[in-house]
C-alpha cells in the first residue's frame, strides 16, 4: 500500500508540475467557456496539493476525496477532446487517433479506482 500511495503522490505531483513547465497541451484541452491559463495553474496546484494530502495520516483522507474530486472535475476536458478533436489547437489526429482519445476516457475511473485504494487506511 505504501509503494502505491508514494507512486500515487508521484505521479500527481510530476502531473501538477507539467501544468507549469508545458502547459500549452493543458490549455488546448481546456473545454470553452473556460478560461484556458487559470484552469491549467488551477488543475496543476490542485494535483500537487492532492499528491502532497495523501502522503500524511493526518490529511490522507481528505487527500484521497481531494483528487477523487479533481478527477471528476477534469473529466470533461477529456470528453470535450474525443468529441470535437478538431477543436484542440496542436492536436495532430494522424499521431494521436480518435479512437485513443476515447480510450483514454476509461482511464479516469481507473485512476480514481487506484487513488481510493492507494490511501486506503
Amino acid at each position: 500500500m505504501r509503494l502505491s500511495r508514494t507512486a500515487l503522490a508521484a505521479f500527481f505531483s510530476f502531473a501538477g508540475i507539467l501544468h507549469f513547465v508545458r502547459p500549452r497541451p493543458y490549455e488546448a484541452i481546456v473545454p470553452p467557456p473556460f478560461p484556458k491559463r487559470e484552469s491549467v495553474a488551477i488543475s496543476g496546484v490542485a494535483e500537487i496539493a492532492g499528491a502532497v494530502a495523501v502522503l500524511h495520516p493526518a490529511t490522507r483522507r481528505a487527500g484521497r476525496w481531494w483528487l477523487i474530486t479533481l478527477l471528476l472535475a477534469i473529466f470533461p476536458a477529456n470528453v470535450w477532446m474525443a468529441v470535437s478533436p478538431e477543436k484542440v489547437p496542436g492536436l495532430n489526429l494522424e499521431k494521436m487517433p480518435r479512437w485513443m482519445l476515447w480510450a483514454r476516457l476509461p482511464l479516469q475511473p481507473l485512476a480514481m479506482l487506484w487513488v481510493w485504494r492507494a490511501t486506503g487506511d
